[in-house]
């Protein structure tokens, strides 16, 4: 049954302040384009002001500055997409889950397990297993021995906990991600690769969000380290002994190479790579597709894109690459110097 909500309800529950009708019922949230009566829509960048005029929603979400924009029925905060997001959630709730396992769920007997989790049909629990209060297990999730989650953490179906591995409160993993498996380890001897054991875990803070079919490697020897509120997009790939910071946003595809430590507060671009080994420090930008080489120390946004070459011939531009400034300078020094000669 869909729920309708007033403007002042809303503006209640969430904040805001009303400008217009607070009676105003709204039962769900839309694009400016495709919103019609009884939907909510919201303006968060300047470049589609000119929606506005067409917009067929009941009510527009705006920040104060732009409440002239519109003479629909408004609300007015100072972020309006952040806004979105929680009036999104408030208008529609996860539907609860029923504590309870299923019948086909494989459970080693000396798993905990409180009765207010949710253990999906399928779903396979190790040795030793530790679960909080409310935890919710997906169908045909697989958790190995020693295992622990804590409270109200949610596992979507196929997903896989390895050994050992520790979640926090309140994450959520999405369909096929894989924590835990082995890093790439291995030492190079005559007759081929020896694989080195990989003995750390992965360690989730709380409030983690892990996207579909990410993947996030064991330490060989330390754990890799997942920080509070870290949101990491689907296919992504965090290699072994790897920190990344509380309340870093990493995006689709990004490959995160061994014992790297991202700060926090980190906004990591889609297919962006770093290599291994690297210090990235707080509050860094690394723009979609870049391919980071070196530590970044200093707060900043960067972008490391080069076209494809020759390994050779890659390194000879790049050395030129570090030299453009300075060449810059000298070429402008010679037109003065040319431009005197011509005059005299």
């Amino acid at each position: 049954m869909i729920k309708r909500y007033t403007l002042g309800e809303i503006a209640a529950a969430l904040g805001g302040k009303v400008m217009g009708d607070a009676a105003t019922p709204i039962t769900q949230v839309a694009s400016l384009s495709q919103a019609r009566l009884g939907d909510i829509s919201f303006l968060n960048e300047a470049k589609y002001q000119k929606m506005l005029a067409d917009c067929q929603a009941s009510a527009i979400v705006l920040r104060p500055e732009d409440a002239h924009l519109s003479h629909l029925p408004r609300l007015l905060v100072d972020h309006p997409y952040a806004y979105y997001a929680k009036l999104a959630a408030f208008l529609n709730p996860v539907p609860a889950q029923i504590p309870g396992i299923a019948a086909s769920a494989v459970i080693d007997p000396s798993a905990h397990i409180p009765a207010s989790c949710c253990i999906g049909p399928l779903a396979v629990i190790g040795a030793n297993v530790v679960l909080g209060e409310g935890v919710v297990i997906g169908s045909a999730c697989v958790l190995e021995s020693d295992v622990h989650i804590a409270d109200h953490s949610y596992l979507e179906a196929r997903v896989t906990i390895k050994q050992a591995s520790q979640i926090g409160r309140h994450c959520r993993i999405f369909s096929g991600a894989v924590i835990g498996s082995d890093g790439f380890g291995y030492a190079e001897e005559a007759a081929g690769w020896l694989k080195i054991p990989q003995l750390g875990r992965v360690r989730l803070g709380d409030h983690v969000d892990v996207g579909a079919n990410t993947t996030i490697d064991r330490g060989a020897l330390d754990d890799t380290v997942i920080e509070d509120g870290v949101k990491l997009d689907n296919l992504i790939h965090i290699g072994h002994n790897c920190v990344v910071g509380a309340h870093t946003a990493i995006a689709a595809c990004a490959a995160i190479a061994g014992s790297t430590s991202i700060g926090r507060h980190c906004k990591i671009g889609g297919a962006a790579m770093l290599l291994g080994h690297l210090r990235i420090a707080d509050h860094v930008t690394v723009t979609a597709g870049s391919m980071i080489t070196r530590s970044l120390l200093v707060q900043d946004t960067y972008t490391a894109i080069m076209p494809f070459q020759s390994h050779e011939n890659w390194l000879s531009t790049a050395a030129q690459v570090r030299h453009l400034q300075s060449l810059a300078d000298k070429i402008k020094k010679l037109e003065k110097e040319l431009a005197l000669l011509k005059s005299s």
